[in-house]
């Protein structure tokens, strides 16, 4: 054992062992069996094998299509706000413009949203929402001239709900990590570009946003997962999962709703399957057309 546990080939893999029992425990062998379950009808205890019956019955479902495209309809818009509104805050808080304690305290306040439980964080946008004319939205529409609005009943207008309960979350994570990465450009380049006549605005463009690859790969990274696997911001804001029309309703909401509340735990691990494979095949996508593997194989 003295042996073993001193010896220099067997040291690295002792101190990964419990990351690899973690991984295997909670992550290798449920996704296993979720891809075991995915073949089967299960019913009180009894699993029947039925082939790819799950898989045709969740390809001619017209509500997973709808979840579908609602999740990836959620995905593409919180990427498209959550990456260069950050960016530009952070750009903001990394320059000299400003005094540091409101940068201090402005960077703790938009990272307070992130430290706010989900359910806390939804039920009070849904009471911003809300549809009678003392709520905040309806007191905002009043202020312009029109409203009330019945914001979680028409498609669109609930969506803006659900873009801005994420904006409120998860802008001053990013913004921390565009801000982080900022940091680690060399101040050099700055002072050279500066040197050549180079504006702010240039600046930004030709040298920190290149700098900043690397960052914005792995937001955007995180930011499909996230989008595609929503689902307690809308079961919040709409209280409950069953959202008018099925608009709130996302692909993780649609497995609760068949393997929990309908108790078709091999109709929903199919969903998840599915669900595993599209998001596994966005990103890598996205990883191989951003350059990421060829700068690891270089």
């Amino acid at each position: 054992m003295k042996n073993i546990l001193y010896s220099k080939r067997l040291a690295p893999y002792i101190f990964i062992l419990p990351f690899l029992v973690t991984l295997a425990v909670f992550w290798v062998v449920p996704l296993a069996r979720s891809f075991v379950m995915s073949t089967q009808e299960v019913l009180y205890g009894q699993a029947t094998f039925i082939g790819a019956a799950n898989y045709e019955r969740l390809w001619g479902d017209p509500i997973f299509w709808q979840a579908m495209f609602n999740s990836l309809r959620y995905m593409v818009l919180t990427i498209v706000l959550l990456v260069p509104i950050p960016l530009v805050l952070a750009a903001i808080v990394n320059s000299k413009i400003g005094s540091p304690r409101v940068k201090a305290f402005f960077k703790a306040s938009m990272f307070v949203p992130a430290l706010t439980s989900v359910v806390v964080a939804g039920i009070v946008f849904r009471l911003i929402f809300a549809e009678s004319d003392s709520a905040m939205m309806n007191q905002v529409a009043a202020f312009f001239g029109f409203g009330p609005v019945r914001w979680l009943r028409a498609d669109v207008s609930g969506l803006v709900a659900l873009l801005a309960l994420a904006l409120w979350r998860w802008t001053g994570v990013n913004m921390m990590y565009f801000l982080a990465g900022m940091q680690s450009i060399p101040t050099e380049y700055y002072e050279a570009a500066a040197m050549d006549g180079a504006g702010k605005v240039r600046q930004f463009f030709h040298i920190t946003v290149p700098n900043l690859r690397p960052t914005v790969v792995y937001v955007v990274t995180i930011s499909i997962y996230g989008g595609l696997a929503m689902f307690l911001e809308s079961f919040m804001l709409y209280a409950g999962n069953a959202s008018p029309n099925n608009q709130g309703l996302t692909v993780v909401g649609y497995l609760y709703r068949k393997g929990i509340e309908e108790n078709d735990l091999g109709f929903a691990s199919a969903v998840g399957v599915v669900l595993l494979v599209i998001i596994m095949a966005i990103n890598l996508t996205y990883l191989f057309f951003s350059g990421t593997f060829k700068k690891e194989a270089a």
